[in-house]
């Protein structure tokens, strides 16, 4: 019966954590989103960021309420493991790896979106808002891997770094 409830939470805790970081990220990037995009973002994430802004204002130009409420998600999900008996440390630290492998998810997922997009209609409406959320990542990796006949390797190279980085997070963390 835990089980199904641990479901339930990261299932609903994954939703809302991704689009909390959806959030960020358009706003760190300077990335107007469809209308479409932005309402449903906004209509789903409101409710947890704008009480969060008094007291978490935007500082540098970047949404800290967003990001902050995702990693207050994540650990509300983790907190579940108390039904399990685990100690503070553990929930913490289970909370801290997830927010982060969240992360590194999201970016993935916008990456195989965008070859999805390329692969199938590079023209659809939403092919824009993808490439210029990946763009801060692919731009550094273009200069750096050549096209070979013309295609572009660069998003293949960020795959497999973000899976690095996943390794590397789940070491650090002793899930790996």
């Amino acid at each position: 019966m835990l089980s199904i409830v641990h479901l339930i939470v990261d299932a609903v805790a994954s939703v809302l954590g991704a689009v909390l970081l959806l959030r960020f990220w358009m706003q760190a990037i300077r990335v107007r989103p469809p209308a479409s995009v932005a309402q449903f973002t906004f209509t789903l994430s409101d409710w947890l960021v704008r009480p969060l802004r008094r007291v978490v204002p935007g500082v540098g130009g970047y949404d800290w309420a967003s990001l902050i409420g995702a990693l207050l998600v994540v650990l509300l999900s983790a907190s579940v493991m108390f039904l399990d008996g685990a100690p503070a440390q553990v929930v913490l630290q289970a909370g801290l790896y997830r927010f982060l492998t969240w992360i590194i998810y999201g970016f993935i997922a916008l990456l195989i979106i965008e070859a999805i997009f390329s692969w199938i209609n590079p023209h659809a409406p939403l092919a824009p808002f993808v490439r210029a959320l990946n763009d801060p990542l692919l731009r550094p990796l273009r200069r750096v891997v050549p096209l070979l006949g013309g295609l572009d390797l660069s998003l293949l190279v960020a795959l497999i770094l973000l899976q690095i980085a996943q390794i590397v997070v789940g070491m650090l963390f002793g899930f790996r």
